[in-house]
């Protein structure tokens, strides 16, 4: 059953396998770099039927950490673009990505808030209450 073919309106995949979506803390300037098209190219070759990219922030102060890949300038949505295409081109695999915002826990590593004189940025969330970390 894992290797069938499944229709979800207009989307077919090729099978059942999913990739879920596992930040790679991996891009420059929100920007997705080559190792990306080694992570998710490696994935479409395996033969996985959905390959999920990544949480993708919607803006910058949305962002988990300072390498989580974004998508709020045209550098970096081309970027995305030329994964997809890439995937397209050598496999049967269909994609899919997860907008993220992290919200009160953005600008965090290792538990803490990032300073702002070290690569952090001010948070933006719905709440007042801060991060105290996990």
């Amino acid at each position: 059953m894992l290797y069938s073919p499944i229709k979800f309106r207009n989307l077919e995949l090729p099978n059942r396998w999913v990739m879920s979506p596992m930040c790679m803390y991996s891009s420059e300037n929100g920007v997705a770099t080559d190792f990306h098209y080694v992570h998710y190219g490696s994935r479409a070759q395996g033969g996985t039927g959905l390959i999920m990219i990544e949480a993708t922030a919607v803006c910058p102060e949305g962002r988990i950490s300072p390498k989580d890949m974004g998508i709020w300038t045209d550098e970096q949505a081309g970027k995305l673009a030329g994964i997809v295409k890439f995937i397209k081109n050598f496999s049967k695999s269909k994609t899919a990505i997860q907008l993220a915002h992290a919200g009160r826990k953005a600008s965090a590593w290792e538990g803490k808030q990032l300073a702002l004189d070290n690569e952090g940025w001010e948070t933006v969330s719905a709440s007042d209450i801060p991060y105290e970390g996990s």
